[in-house]
């Protein structure tokens, strides 16, 4: 079985969670509402400082302006899109207080909504799982 490592992150404001929907320029998931996600292509590189590199690149969110609440082991997804292969989700959950977002070009929208909601939305592959989680 091939597998991906990819981390996943959440900012939390006040009582708010951020997600992103993914644009229809991306290979895979597009359109679906996610946290701050991003393969780890470097053996080199730990997931938390690839989280902080996602956060930066997708939302403008500087490291300074974040503080690691709390991560979880990695959790094992199996693609739908993909036979024979997983995706190792290395979540992390983080705050920051009342950021201005700026997204790139990997979404096309962002929303602070409240945990519970997250069902409301159409999501990547267990997202509401990842999300609890955290919480």
């Amino acid at each position: 079985m091939f597998s991906t490592n990819i981390v996943t992150s959440f900012i939390k404001n006040n009582d708010k969670i951020l997600i992103l929907k993914r644009s229809n320029k991306m290979k895979s998931m597009k359109c679906l509402w996610a946290g701050i996600s991003g393969i780890i292509e470097k053996d080199d590189i730990t997931p938390l400082d690839r989280a902080k590199i996602e956060i930066f690149e997708e939302t403008g969110i500087r490291e300074e302006e974040i503080e690691l609440l709390k991560e979880v082991k990695q959790m094992k997804i199996l693609s739908q899109q993909y036979k024979n292969h997983e995706w190792n989700i290395f979540p992390f959950l983080f705050k920051a207080k009342n950021p201005k977002i700026k997204l790139n070009w990997e979404n096309s929208e962002f929303k602070w909504i409240e945990p519970n909601d997250i069902k409301n939305y159409e999501t990547v592959p267990e997202l509401e799982k990842i999300l609890f989680s955290l919480l």
